[in-house]
């Protein structure tokens, strides 16, 4: 069921027991709180189309679901109208504050600096939530992962790791603030390794850039803290998927 009536893009959405959050579940009272930005809605994608965004004002419009699972980094399947599902389950949240409906892949590229207690991590202030981040953004269209984790890194901290090869962590869904039941985001994280910090300047979607200690994720929360910041909770288990990967590997 979709409610006709539209809600802040950052309303939390219907509350869903964890019993009833996978779709194999029936839940015919289910009523997910629609949460399109206005500049996404059919009557503005009928003037104009953003350039970040398809023009797919439904799921029912995309024509190359077979191709998108198949390139997908995180398998899902799709309804009975053909719409994609979540593979986490219900969100709460329906419609698309995103560039495409179903899986939108980004890169997060993770740079750590110098060993042991001084060990630190590369951190933005992104401008569009004001909370400190990962450097990273969405694979944009016929780009690889590992050139977007290059050219995010470049275009938001202005340092340029295009003659390294990183670990790559993982790919995963992160719960990423524009989220709903048909789009959602899935990442390819990565590491990188410095032998010290090197200078960042805030740039393309970053309102500042800069280090911290990390040497745990208690820590890098209370230096955050400390500077009167959030960090985003999305990238808390790409960041701990570093530190686990650090310390299995016995690199301190």
């Amino acid at each position: 069921m979709t409610p006709s009536r539209y809600a802040p893009v950052d309303h939390p959405g219907a509350t869903v027991p964890e019993g009833r959050r996978p779709w194999s579940v029936t839940w015919p009272q289910y009523a997910p709180v629609e949460i399109t930005p206005p500049e996404l809605r059919p009557s503005a994608l009928a003037r104009h189309v953003p350039g970040w965004a398809e023009g797919h004002v439904t799921p029912e419009q995309v024509s190359d679901w077979d191709q998108r699972r198949a390139g997908a980094l995180v398998p899902f399947n799709l309804d009975e109208r053909g719409w994609p599902l979540h593979p986490h389950g219900r969100t709460g949240r329906t419609g698309r504050n995103l560039g495409k409906w179903g899986e939108n892949q980004a890169a997060d590229p993770i740079v750590i600096a110098g060993t042991g207690a001084q060990r630190s991590v590369l951190l933005i202030t992104r401008d569009d939530i004001g909370v400190e981040a990962i450097p990273g953004g969405m694979v944009d269209p016929g780009e690889t992962a590992p050139a977007a984790l290059v050219r995010e890194l470049r275009e938001e901290t202005g340092i340029d790791l295009a003659d390294q090869r990183p670990v790559i962590l993982g790919r995963q869904v992160v719960a990423d603030w524009r989220t709903t039941d048909h789009a959602w985001v899935a990442s390819t994280s990565a590491l990188y390794r410095l032998p010290e910090q090197v200078t960042a300047t805030a740039g393309d979607d970053a309102a500042d850039a800069g280090w911290f200690p990390f040497g745990s994720l208690d820590q890098l929360d209370a230096a955050v803290t400390a500077a009167g910041r959030t960090l985003y909770a999305a990238h808390r288990p790409l960041l701990l998927r570093a530190l686990d990967h650090l310390n299995q590997n016995g690199r301190s």
